[in-house]
């Protein structure tokens, strides 16, 4: 039974609206004002609100505003409700995220045709985003095991080697080999924990109190963790001379240790995906309260439907590729991204460059 909020302060008019939606099997929440309403909506999580432009009070726009600014709410479908509305309320209305408008009076067909469509609206999206978790479900047994067993059987053929020959072999290919197991051991490691990671955002989206917790902290020198991340992932490909950086400094609302995971993500597939010699860029600038950080390489890009296909899991190419983990990093960024109401934009021209866009919320 879908779940329907109405946020009115004129009594008649919220009883109008519960006897329509009850007749028709919806399960009614009333409030009497803006700000009973906003709490209301945070506590109930309803299907859909119904809310009046004016009120005493907090008005229809300053509940809006909070509710889309809220990422338990922000995806609710909502539908305005006045006695009359100029292009500019509408407009204003439209901006901060509302669905639809009705005018009072307004009759059982008008209310009922608007309900029914914004919920069929919010179901085909729904149905579209299970669509996407299933795809990634399918993408995660079909690749987990190859993305783990790849490293394991280096450090398994290694080890295989230094107990079979260790007798025979220099001291110099001792070393290397060592070397390689400590490379393909800190490869299986990060992808255990890139699995466990995503698995675990997958999680805290979908709760309310773990996601206010999580969204806690602040990067309070974008200069200073881009740098180090920077030179640390271009060290561990020996490729320092190919890090070029030109950053701005800033604080950040996101907390420091998940901004350098998206950093150390980007720049990890920079590296991974282009060859020695080629630069990797990594650049940054304010603009609008937000910080827009790009990372570019010039390796062997993408196609638009694998950039498509970010967010939901997959290894590209993997027939004609050996590099693992191009998909996971990138999904584990654009879900960090979007958690912390930022966007992730990618252009790529195949063979040629790929650069990905990352904008995020300055700190207070």
């Amino acid at each position: 039974m879908p779940k329907i909020l109405a946020i009115e302060d004129e009594a008649h008019v919220r009883e109008i609206i519960w006897e329509i939606l009850e007749a028709e099997n919806f399960h009614v929440l009333e409030a009497e004002n803006g700000l009973i309403g906003l709490d209301l909506a945070i506590q109930e999580k309803p299907d859909l609100i119904i809310c009046d432009v004016m009120m005493p009070g907090m008005d229809g726009l300053t509940v809006l505003k909070n509710l889309r600014e809220n990422p338990t709410t922000e995806t609710v479908p909502f539908i305005f409700l006045t006695a009359k509305v100029t292009k500019y309320d509408m407009r204003e209305g439209m901006d901060l995220g509302a669905d639809d408008y009705l005018t009072k009076p307004f009759t059982r067909d008008e209310l009922l045709s608007a309900v029914n469509t914004r919920l069929k609206k919010s179901a085909a999206v729904q149905q579209h985003s299970e669509e996407k978790l299933n795809e990634l479900r399918s993408n995660l047994t079909r690749t987990l095991p190859h993305e783990l067993l790849t490293p394991l059987n280096g450090i398994l053929g290694f080890a295989n080697f230094l107990i079979e020959d260790y007798e025979d072999m220099e001291p110099t290919e001792v070393r290397q080999m060592l070397q390689d197991i400590k490379n393909s051991g800190e490869r299986l490691y990060q992808l255990i924990q890139n699995f466990l990671l995503y698995a675990q955002l997958e999680l805290i989206s979908k709760d309310p109190d773990r996601l206010k917790a999580f969204l806690q902290g602040e990067t309070l020198s974008t200069h200073l963790t881009i740098n180090a991340v920077a030179h640390e992932k271009a060290t561990w490909f020996n490729r320092l001379n190919d890090l070029h950086l030109q950053l701005a400094d800033t604080s950040l609302s996101i907390d420091d240790h998940w901004f350098s995971k998206i950093v150390g993500e980007l720049v990890d597939n920079a590296f991974k995906f282009s060859q020695p010699g080629q630069p990797v860029k990594v650049e940054n600038h304010l603009r609008d309260r937000r910080l827009i950080l790009s990372v570019s390489d010039r390796g062997r890009g993408m196609t638009p439907e694998q950039i498509a296909q970010v967010g939901a899991y997959s290894q590209f190419e993997r027939k004609l590729y050996e590099q693992q983990g191009s998909g996971l990093g990138l999904a584990i960024t654009k879900r960090l991204t979007e958690l912390y109401q930022g966007e992730l934009k990618i252009e790529s021209v195949l063979n040629e460059q790929t650069t990905v866009m990352v904008s995020l919320p300055l700190g207070s």
